[in-house]
């Protein structure tokens, strides 16, 4: 009886808790960290590419690079989570606009009205990724794509803005998360993200490196940093 109570308790304040990134100080740290992180670009830009990776994780083969064969540039990013990928894989499985969010900067997206909403809690309804179903970064931007579903293992995100016909073809990109067994019982998280754009300065501006790749770093930093607190959490 005293640990179903406990256990009531504990997911109450999971609903209870606020969300990652919210609030003026959070959105200062996102901004903040962006500006950072441009001006350092000379000095760090390659780390960057491969933050939190070990060994030849930045070079290995995931699942979705097929989707991209030939990038103009792309990023590996690795953390470690104390837990297995088990409890680790619900996270990555309901994200997306309108789904569990990022897990990043929430006052910062919404302000560029990507009117997210990042939750602290696992949601049922949104465990059950298919291929072929559209993810949302932006409610008026195209979508990307689920290419891959493996559970535990593998999401991959696909996008092409004339694959579904929003506009002629002069991008594509991946967004690909692995979670590998780790020792001890824990995880590697890995997310890559591979672009290939035309010479046209829209195709650049959209998929290029710069300004793209900074803001998608210190974007995807946060939601690692949040799904490894999370899932170590519940572990």
């Amino acid at each position: 009886m005293a640990a179903g109570r406990d256990l009531d308790i504990r997911r109450l304040g999971h609903r209870m808790a606020r969300s990652p990134g919210v609030g003026v100080l959070a959105a200062l740290e996102g901004v903040a960290l962006i500006v950072w992180n441009l001006l350092a670009t000379p000095f760090i830009g390659r780390k960057r590419l491969r933050w939190g990776t070990v060994g030849a994780e930045p070079t290995d083969p995931l699942p979705g690079d097929e989707f991209v064969p030939t990038p103009k540039w792309s990023y590996t990013l690795g953390i470690a989570i104390d837990a297995p990928p088990e409890e680790v894989w619900p996270w990555i499985a309901q994200i997306g606009q309108g789904r569990g969010g990022f897990y990043t900067y929430q006052t910062l997206e919404n302000i560029a009205g990507c009117k997210i909403t990042n939750t602290t809690e696992i949601l049922p309804e949104h465990q059950r990724p298919t291929v072929g179903e559209d993810i949302y970064l932006h409610p008026t931007a195209p979508p990307m794509r689920i290419e891959i579903v493996d559970p535990p293992n593998a999401l991959v995100l696909f996008g092409s803005p004339a694959d579904i016909a929003s506009e002629e073809s002069w991008g594509l990109s991946t967004w690909q998360y692995v979670v590998k067994s780790g020792p001890d019982g824990g995880s590697r998280l890995l997310t890559r993200g591979r672009y290939d754009h035309t010479p046209d300065w829209k195709s650049r501006l959209a998929f290029g490196r710069f300004p793209i790749e900074v803001i998608t770093f210190v974007m995807s930093r946060k939601m690692m940093l949040e799904i490894k607190r999370l899932a170590e959490r519940d572990a």
